[in-house]
């Protein structure tokens, strides 16, 4: 049985646990709350620009892109898979690393080759242990998201579509829909054709002008960065937000844990006393 010291450390030790985890969870919800409006500032002009490419590429028929062209055999698949740098965010990257890995394998048992472009540090570690011969490019520190990290990545997508090297590219991250929920979301990057669903028939209320394809050669490769952007703002959010999460169900334990320690001290603490009770009661009776 532990001594009265060794209890009264243990609490001290959880005490000074539950103020960090109780910090953290502070600047998690600080960084959740600028997260959160970016990424809700991002996702109208992301529905926009794809809105418009489909009124564009679709409604005119003789224009086209290379980006936009499918393959007629998929034979090499390449899979951009997003993570966070940091844990302590509960199960956030395990959800969405799962789904990579299904995806994957999948696609493999269809006799189609895969290769992975890791995009934040737990993804790196994840498959670096697993299917290190499969990672084509490796991206970390994107704790703070900028433009930038998604014109680089949607560059390697297209350099590698376009030469051939990679018949589809599809997208792997977690898509942030609130502070307790975030689901993993994947979704074709290329080619990026619209879905036929989303068909637009006759044509629109517009003249583009100089043409199509001089609009599509700009618009394409900027939608497509603007969806790894989406994407990137998607994972920093549902990050932050997993992390609130997760610091305030550690916080809660540690005062669980701590009521339990009391409760055991003062149970320690009564039998010391009464077993002192005791040895004076039987000295005074041999006396």
């Amino acid at each position: 049985m532990p001594s009265l010291k060794d209890i009264r450390r243990r609490i001290g030790s959880v005490k000074k646990t539950q103020q960090i985890t109780r910090a953290m969870r502070m600047v998690a919800a600080a960084k959740l709350r600028r997260a959160q409006e970016a990424i809700e500032s991002a996702r109208p002009y992301a529905q926009r620009m794809r809105d418009m490419l489909i009124e564009v590429a679709v409604s005119q028929g003789g224009a086209e892109h290379p980006l936009l062209a499918a393959r007629e055999s998929i034979r090499n698949v390449d899979v951009i898979v997003i993570s966070s740098d940091r844990g302590l965010c509960g199960a956030f990257n395990a959800n969405v690393l799962k789904r990579a890995a299904v995806e994957i394998a999948d696609r493999e048992a269809a006799g189609v080759r895969v290769a992975i472009h890791a995009v934040g540090r737990k993804t790196v570690e994840f498959f670096g242990r697993r299917r290190a011969g499969q990672i084509a490019s490796r991206m970390t520190g994107i704790a703070r998201v900028d433009y930038a990290h998604a014109v680089e990545i949607a560059e390697v997508a297209s350099r590698r579509f376009l030469s051939g090297e990679a018949d589809e590219v599809w997208l792997v991250h977690s898509e942030f829909e609130s502070t307790l929920t975030q689901r993993p979301r994947v979704v074709k990057l290329l080619p990026f054709a619209p879905d036929p669903a989303e068909t637009v028939e006759g044509k629109p209320p517009f003249t583009i002008e100089p043409s199509a394809q001089a609009l599509l050669a700009l618009l394409v490769p900027k939608a497509l960065q603007v969806e790894v952007f989406r994407a990137l703002l998607d994972n920093q959010a549902g990050e932050h937000a997993a992390r609130m999460t997760a610091m305030e169900s550690a916080t809660r334990n540690g005062e669980d844990m701590i009521g339990s320690l009391t409760l055991k001290y003062n149970r320690a603490r009564q039998a010391a006393i009464t077993k002192e009770l005791m040895e004076i009661v039987s000295g005074a009776e041999a006396l």
